[in-house]
Parts: C-alpha cells; structure tokens; sequence
C-alpha cells in the first residue's frame, strides 16, 4: 500500500470509537509509524473542529485511512453524536 503524503487532510475508512470519530471524518495526517513488531504501519493523524482549533492527535492502521474522495462534499456534526 502507497504512503499518502504527509500534512493532507485524509478521511477515516473505519469507526475509531475510542476517540468518538465515525467513518468518514477528515483529519490531517502528520507523521508516519513504523509498527514496532513488524505488524502494518502506521498514521499520526490530527483532528480539527470546525473553526480549526486541534481536538485529538492518534494513531491508526494504514488501512484505517484514505485518500479525500473529489466527489464528496464535507459535514458538520457534534462530536458527542458519535457516542
């Protein structure tokens, strides 16, 4: 699997329930991982509220992210709807 370019916005292709994100939502990916024991690597990943202030830095799988589709448009919703 290709490495996506760092500082990107990048779209979850996965629930992340321990940080109350949905599929879909966009983050800035800021850093790389190597996984310790030869696993998948690894995204840091940033997320913003809507006004830009950071909210969370985390880490998932690589295949827990994609590329932003051109065709999709973004939303807004409260964090708390994800519980």
């Amino acid at each position: 699997m290709k490495k996506l370019e760092l500082y990107q916005y990048v779209a979850l292709s996965r629930d992340i329930p321990e940080h109350n994100l949905k599929r879909g939502d966009v983050a800035m990916l800021i850093d790389y991982v190597t996984h310790p024991s030869g696993g998948e690597d690894g995204y840091i990943l940033e997320v913003f509220n809507a006004v830009g202030d950071s909210m969370t830095v985390f880490t998932v799988p690589i295949s827990a992210v994609e590329q932003l589709p051109t065709e999709a448009v973004l939303a807004v919703r409260p964090l708390a709807e994800a519980k």
